[in-house]
């Protein structure tokens, strides 16, 4: 993945892995999996697990300690109303700025009048 495409993926990260939680609860690695089975390959475990905290923080999601069979419990996150409201917030804000960036896309550059 490109530069420009690492830096906006930073911006809409939150939003995407909300996006994953209003479908199912999960914890952080299979997150991490199903986002790389969806071609974000250059996505970091840690990058998911720093931004679950935070959004564990906010109050966008509940949490609860589920046994492992391999190694320590695992906190598994699932989206709660506030999550909800946020990732509503989200998708209305994504809708404006891709109509907006399709409609710059669309149009004709400005050209500096001939002098």
């Amino acid at each position: 993945m490109g530069k420009q495409a690492t830096e906006m993926l930073k911006g809409t990260l939150e939003g995407i892995v909300l996006a994953v939680l209003s479908g199912r609860p999960a914890y952080g690695y299979e997150i991490t999996s199903w986002l790389r089975e969806q071609g974000f390959t250059d996505i970091a475990e840690g990058t998911i697990y720093a931004l679950l905290v935070r959004i564990e923080q906010r109050g966008l999601v509940d949490v609860e300690k589920v046994p492992s069979e391999k190694g320590p419990p695992r906190k598994v996150y699932s989206l709660n109303a506030r999550g909800r409201d946020s990732l509503d917030e989200f998708w209305r804000t994504w809708s404006f700025l891709a109509a907006r960036i399709e409609q710059l896309h669309d149009i004709e550059p400005l050209h500096e009048e001939e002098k």
